[in-house]
């Protein structure tokens, strides 16, 4: 059964049919995948890092020995309630991929422990995609692709987050808000996050164009910027020493890696609003670009293509939660990410 229209994915994953045994979860946006897939295991267990009815397995678990997936198919829950098996994977191999689809098969058929749920969430699968084929095909299985959300869903899910927080926009504000946002699901998340802190959780305030501006005039320090900018742009020396001042300054690590994100999503809508027929003036000032960056901010469009983007965002992340960890040393891995970038954008040609 194939899912597409957000309305009945957000049913569905919310309260899914009991008959429906696996769900495939795929898309470029490995954010709104992950977002998706945990609402989803939610409901089959409220702990999700139950050892006795969770298995989490990557493709590298499976390409090693595929009969992981089968045991984790077949065992039974020794301290009662539904079994969760999660699978993750990101560079999807053939093999896998048809090992995957197999035991799906099997499964969606009841031919392992019945009372089991099998979620896999994994990159954009192509139509060849045996995984896919069989999500789609088999009755009791579904198969959800994660397209980038629209303005409408952008802008329903600002309100709606705000909402908690007893804060809101006025509706220019809110129009103005979603154009700054990157489409990545984790990073819009954070920036409304942010957005919440800024307004005042629970205070009632609704902000207007101009007490956003403030806002958006406030965002990451101009070092941290200058930065992201340097990095992405293939200047590792510049980005090391904007890094530094930034530290200086009494910046954090945690808003240096956000800072290279934010940068990171302006790039990446740029790329989508001008492969959907925008020139690239109108696509760096609906991404948000400062129009003192804008000749830069292209020229690093050119380069930094959708496929590279998707790369670094893995280490964007991973940085993220490197810093948040208690012990780590954290300015040194925000160091190391620019450093990274800058290394991969030189090799893209900057």
């Amino acid at each position: 059964m194939i899912l597409a229209k957000r309305p009945e994915i957000d049913r569905f994953l919310k309260a899914p049919d009991p008959a429906i045994r696996a769900a495939v979860i795929h898309g470029k946006d490995r954010s709104g995948v992950a977002e998706r897939a945990e609402v989803l295991c939610r409901t089959v267990t409220p702990d999700l890092n139950d050892p006795f009815n969770v298995t989490v397995l990557t493709d590298s678990d499976i390409d090693g020995d595929e009969t992981k997936l089968e045991e984790a198919l077949t065992a039974m829950s020794l301290m009662g309630g539904r079994r969760l098996v999660r699978i993750r994977l990101s560079t999807l191999k053939p093999g896998v991929d048809k090992a995957v689809a197999a035991a799906l098969k099997i499964h969606a058929e009841g031919g392992y422990n019945p009372d089991a749920m099998m979620v896999v969430e994994a990159d954009q699968l192509g139509r060849e995609s045996a995984l896919r084929k069989a999500a789609e095909k088999e009755n009791g299985a579904v198969g959800i692709v994660c397209y980038e959300d629209e303005t409408g869903d952008v802008a329903r899910m600002v309100r709606e987050a705000l909402a908690a927080d007893k804060v809101g926009l006025t509706s220019d504000a809110l129009d103005r808000f979603v154009a700054r946002l990157p489409r990545e699901r984790g990073l819009m998340r954070q920036e409304i996050e942010r957005l919440a802190l800024f307004i005042g959780p629970g205070s009632g305030k609704t902000l207007d164009m101009d007490a956003l501006e403030h806002h958006l005039g406030v965002e990451p320090d101009a070092s941290l910027s200058d930065a992201a900018l340097q990095a992405f742009g293939a200047r590792p020396g510049p980005a090391q020493a904007g890094l530094r001042r930034a530290f200086a300054e009494g910046e954090s690590s945690v808003l240096a890696v956000r800072s290279a994100a934010m940068h990171l999503g302006k790039l990446r809508r740029i790329n989508i609003l001008q492969a959907n027929g925008a020139n690239a003036k109108e696509a760096a000032k609906a991404a948000g670009v400062f129009w003192k960056q804008e000749a830069e901010m292209l020229r690093q469009a050119r380069s930094w293509r959708l496929e590279a983007l998707d790369e670094v965002l893995d280490s964007i992340n991973t940085a993220d939660v490197a810093t948040k960890t208690t012990g780590m040393p954290d300015q040194l891995i925000a160091e190391r990410l620019l450093l990274e970038i800058a290394g991969r954008a030189r090799r893209l040609g900057l």
